[in-house]
């Protein structure tokens, strides 16, 4: 089960954030991880956070209920990103523990022999 939510902005747009499969680990070798990723999604509505990343590629992604809600430092993140779609590993076991810094979503994404 995918955990996720979002958060609505004061201008109207929303920040969704979904912790993920990481849709590189069934891939050879390269430096994408292996376990879960959190993806970070800014848009006008969670409509359109959503397709923006079925158009990458995540077909399976829907987001049901508000269970992981971006954290303040998360939407900070995002709103800072040019893309506004940003990743990193996902913590386990819930607790913000990871010290990594949020990659552009074209790193997830990228075939092993461009990332090299």
């Amino acid at each position: 089960m995918t955990a996720g939510g979002f958060c609505k902005l004061p201008s109207g747009s929303v920040v969704v954030a979904l912790n993920l499969p990481s849709p590189a680990a069934d891939g050879p070798g390269g430096s994408a991880p292996a376990g879960r990723v959190r993806v970070l999604v800014h848009a006008r509505n969670r409509a359109r956070a959503l397709t923006r990343l079925r158009n990458l590629g995540m077909r399976a992604v829907y987001l049901r209920g508000n269970t992981a809600p971006p954290t303040p430092d998360e939407i900070t993140a995002v709103l800072h990103h040019p893309d506004g779609l940003i990743w990193r590993t996902a913590p386990d076991g819930g607790a913000d523990l990871v010290q990594e810094l949020w990659r552009p979503i074209r790193a997830l994404l990228s075939p092993p022999a461009a990332r090299a």
